[in-house]
């Protein structure tokens, strides 16, 4: 169990929901033979909300097993929180 996940359960839940309407979105723009330019356009925004997804997993990752927040050291929870920065820009 992941304190994290479970912490943020309906959060996450919307989230995943939001990705699967924008999945959706992209289906329905393929049956309706929709042009090129908005077919991407969807896909892009699907991938951006996916991308969103996993970088606040990761992040709660990070912050609740890489690091013991209570016993992390100042270089420690820096180190974190320099990481957290790097996967955020990453996966915009």
């Amino acid at each position: 169990m992941c304190v994290h996940t479970v912490e943020n359960k309906k959060k996450l839940i919307a989230r995943v929901r939001r990705i699967r309407g924008q999945l959706e979105a992209v289906e329905r723009a393929l049956e309706g033979e929709a042009g090129c330019s908005e077919v991407l356009q969807t896909v892009t925004s699907a991938r951006g909300a996916l991308n969103g997804l996993v970088g606040e997993l990761i992040e709660g990752h990070i912050r609740t097993h890489v690091i013991d927040g209570e016993r992390a050291t100042a270089p420690q929870r820096e180190a974190a929180e320099e990481l957290v920065q790097i996967i955020r820009a990453y996966v915009k």
